[in-house]
């Protein structure tokens, strides 16, 4: 049968149609050594075909794979590994690794250095030692795509030994060790283990390396694992930014190029590896990427440009890079992941008033407005607030807002959402409208003073904040004030007072200040308690929350020998 090419999907289909997957799974529960040898040399070959390997799961062949994994004879451990890695590529199959304790086994394999009195220098490791720790990294890995495996693999003690693995010089030991790394690390309790045992050092080591497919699993590991602030810092000071910098030249491995982008943008939420990419000219190379790339490596390209432009040196090479019109032209896409990027990336590049003005000429604002009708919440939430810095930095902002027919409209019904991100966002695009008199009054007509109202009972700092300064604003039109206060929206704001946030502070003692303009709004805010709160907050260093405070008890105190006065009388 060896003589056969296995590889051929009519050979492998052959076997299975005349009952040789069965005849070959018996063979495995032998006691003779040459017999499973023979039938796991053929399985491994066969199993790369996805009916073959749901044919060996539903005849129970795993079972008995993973027994063979406690053999004395490491060529059979080898192959009972390998064929295990063939066959785990779907989700019953490693269900059925776990239930029978194969994940246990597999990470016996790992520790293949036990008898070594240097671990760490692999020309001391057994050739066949370094097949079998090889062989069960595969496994591994193939396993490691499902969360309770990842689990299991972390329990059962893999990450130090994995962390041993990835010090050797044996590229197809680290290939399945940096994969099955990569994999788990999209769990936060594997990122910290990771840390740990400074993994870090040696996926940068690796980075290095000339095999790109060794160079994509590391990236991609860092990619992973850069969520964490710590992680950003160890692959800066172990020199990982350059590598990733200089593989951005390689774009003709497009799988390597998204793992490479994708690291940068992690890394890149960082502000002092912002600093180190700008010395390597990776923002130039980064716009270079923005046209003719796959969604996968666009969806990185802009997620890095868009941590990178919140510092005006970035927006200002992206403006001379010719980058702003991809950027722009990227918003008519329906990725969401791409759309969420992206629409950051704009709305980066929009605080920069020159940058604003090409934006503005591409028809960006407009774009970025029909964004608040995309289904997806995130999408929503991130043209809203593009939409911010794209009003505030705009020549004739409120002129601009008024051009987009419904546009107003379709703002004010956003804050009827669930979704406190968007909420949020649209209480901040709200706050910069609202400085526009006549969109102040077109909003108003629109019901947002009921609708702003409705949402003041929130715990969420973050709303709470933008909701403040949104009320402080739609404070300055008409009987606004008064509504605000018919609206029930004032006692539930003196209570934003006591959180341990100074920005909800600041924008709290705004909108309390522009509300205490009403005497009935000064009486609820005098019941509620506000007075003794504010009094803390006028010794504040922070002045613009010094003068509100001071501002809104002004006011409330004035009222107060007003009615003092009046009675007198």
């Amino acid at each position: 049968m060896k003589d056969f090419n296995l590889a051929q999907e009519t050979c492998q289909l052959a076997i299975r149609d005349v009952g040789g997957l069965e005849v070959l799974i018996n063979l495995l529960d032998t006691d003779e050594v040459k017999c499973k040898i023979g039938s796991l040399k053929i399985l491994k070959e066969i199993s790369h075909n996805p009916q073959i390997r749901r044919n060996i799961v539903d005849l129970g062949g795993l079972p008995i794979m993973v027994n063979i994994l406690d053999s004395p004879h490491k060529s059979l451990k080898c192959l009972a590994a390998e064929t295990i890695a063939n066959v785990a590529k779907f989700r019953r199959a490693r269900w059925a690794v776990r239930h029978h304790g194969g994940i246990t086994k597999l990470v016996a394999l790992l520790d293949c250095a036990h008898n070594s009195a240097e671990p760490a220098q692999s020309s001391l490791y057994d050739a066949r030692d370094v097949e079998v720790a090889r062989c069960g990294a595969l496994a591994l890995w193939s396993c490691s795509k499902s969360y309770a495996n990842k689990e299991a693999i972390r329990k059962a003690g893999g990450i130090p030994l994995l962390a041993r693995l990835l010090k050797t010089s044996h590229e197809n030991m680290l290939i399945p060790v940096v994969g099955t790394l990569q994999e788990c690390a999209s769990e936060e309790n594997y990122r910290a283990a990771i840390k740990a045992e400074r993994i870090i050092e040696n996926l940068v080591k690796n980075l290095n390396s000339e095999n790109e497919q060794l160079q994509e699993h590391c990236a991609m590991a860092i990619y992973q694992c850069a969520e964490d602030e710590d992680t950003r810092d160890l692959v800066r000071m172990h020199g990982g930014l350059k590598p990733l910098a200089s593989l951005l030249n390689n774009t003709d491995n497009k799988e390597r190029l998204a793992a490479v982008t994708g690291a940068i943008w992690k890394c890149s939420i960082s502000k002092e590896n912002v600093t180190k990419f700008r010395e390597y000219k990776a923002i130039e190379t980064l716009v270079g990427l923005l046209t003719d790339q796959p969604e996968e490596v666009l969806v990185n390209v802009v997620g890095a440009l868009g941590e990178c432009c919140q510092e005006y040196e970035n927006r200002v090479i992206v403006r001379k890079c010719s980058g702003i019109q991809p950027l722009v032209n990227l918003l008519v896409g329906i990725n969401q992941a791409l759309l969420v990027n992206v629409t950051k990336a704009v709305g980066a590049c929009a605080v920069d008033p020159e940058n604003m003005a090409i934006i503005d000429r591409l028809d960006g604002v407009r774009l970025l407005w029909s964004l608040l009708k995309n289904p997806h919440p995130d999408v929503k939430a991130s043209a809203a607030w593009a939409l911010c810095p794209c009003i505030q930095n705009a020549k004739d902002a409120g002129e601009m807002v008024r051009s987009f027919v419904g546009g107003l409209e379709l703002v004010v019904n956003l804050l009827k959402s669930d979704n406190k991100e968007v909420l949020a966002s649209v209480c901040a695009a709200i706050t910069n409208i609202a400085k526009d008199q006549e969109n102040l009054a077109v909003i108003t007509d629109h019901g947002v003073v009921p609708l702003l109202s409705k949402l003041a009972n929130t715990n969420n700092d973050k709303l709470r904040r933008h909701l403040a300064e949104a009320i402080s604003c739609c404070c300055m039109w008409g009987r606004n004030r008064v509504a605000f206060g018919e609206n029930k929206a004032v006692a539930p704001l003196v209570r934003y007072l006591k959180s341990n946030d100074a920005n909800v502070h600041r924008a709290t003692a705004q909108a309390l200040y522009q509300l205490s303009e009403d005497a009935d709004n000064c009486i609820t805010m005098h019941e509620n308690g506000a007075v003794k709160l504010l009094l803390h907050m006028v010794g504040s260093p922070d002045q613009d929350l010094q003068e509100a405070a001071a501002g809104c008890i002004s006011n409330i105190r004035r009222l107060a020998l007003a009615t003092e006065k009046a009675r007198y009388n």
